[in-house]
């Protein structure tokens, strides 16, 4: 009879961690058993402190995909309904192996569950014990960042990171490039009047701070094209709602100019928002930013795709 190996998290990020829980559920089980991975949608707090809700790194939808491509076999969502979070340790466990009858549940060391995450790692194991499954504990994932620091792989990391426009620092925290995904909607249409069209894009995901980046698209065929991407309020033309807009390099558009779903893959930091004394100037930047995002793009060995291929753009890259 093939084992079951069940992680449970919320998952936001897949980043390094994430992805040693999944190697390490499937080397329990083995080749013909079977990896389910509970994620957490929405995150639990958006219900218990709305207020302190953290910016999403990854949709549901992305993450299940993710977890996916690193071994999971079944990516289960657990809605954090407020009885399923009033719900003590010993019963929370009871419900999730009545339902999947794991042999093992493999876990961070961090790890807490149950009504006010009054559960842990102990707790765990005590409980399995009694309810027939082994835990195994798998250490944290140690990353280096570029000014030398040391620290675990953590979606809040990622998260701080992405913050402070730290892309390349992140990817080395999620083992890819941050995804921003969202849908492209109408703006104000300055970018076409300058002569670099941009794509506007309604995020789902966190922006990074402010600023320029070399990034890659990828377009509703699945194709992916370098793209010079900004962030910010349009400080040449006074104060505006923050967004994200991309010039999405070699290509000439879509055939509908918006309600088209756009992915764009942040590679590299290029600079700071400025406000320009005119448009001649921003005009000369926005070449150099291009120029600078065929650049930063070569440098970070990155290879576009140009077919429908489905290939996660982190393994191109080598960020892993």
């Amino acid at each position: 009879m093939s084992a079951t190996a069940l992680t449970i998290g919320n998952f936001d990020g897949v980043h390094l961690g994430h992805r040693a829980l999944v190697e390490r559920a499937r080397a329990i089980a083995g080749p013909d058993g079977r990896v389910i991975a509970m994620a957490f949608w929405p995150h639990p707090i958006s219900v218990l402190r709305p207020q302190q809700t953290p910016a999403t790194l990854t949709t549901f939808e992305q993450r299940a995909a993710l977890l996916r491509n690193l071994g999971a076999d079944e990516v289960v969502r657990l809605e954090p309904t407020r009885d399923l979070l009033a719900l003590e340790p010993e019963a929370f466990l009871r419900l999730v192996v009545g339902q999947h009858h794991p042999a093992a549940i493999v876990e961070g060391e961090d790890f807490h569950f149950g009504r006010a995450r009054a559960g842990n790692i102990r707790t765990l194991t005590d409980l399995g014990a009694q309810m027939g499954f082994r835990v195994d504990v798998v250490p944290p994932v140690r990353v280096a960042t570029s000014d030398q620091l040391i620290a675990d792989a953590s979606s809040t990391l990622a998260r701080w990171l992405i913050g402070e426009g730290r892309v390349r620092d992140a990817a080395r925290v999620l083992g890819r490039p941050h995804r921003v995904r969202g849908v492209v909607r109408e703006g104000a249409r300055r970018g076409r009047d300058l002569g670099f069209p941009t794509a506007n894009l309604d995020a789902e995901t966190m922006l990074p701070a402010d600023g320029v980046y070399a990034g890659v698209a990828t377009l509703p065929d699945g194709a992916q094209r370098p793209a010079a991407v900004s962030v910010g309020t349009n400080p040449t033309f006074g104060a505006e709602a923050r967004r994200l807009e991309a010039h999405i390099l070699d290509w000439s558009g879509p055939a509908g100019d918006y309600g088209w779903a756009l992915s764009i893959d942040l590679v590299a930091w290029l600079r700071d928002q400025v406000a320009y004394r005119g448009v001649e100037p921003l005009i000369e930047q926005i070449h150099r930013d291009i120029a600078d995002t065929r650049a930063a793009l070569d440098r970070e060995g990155v290879r576009w795709r140009l077919d429908r291929s489905a290939h996660a753009l982190g393994a191109e890259t080598g960020a892993a």
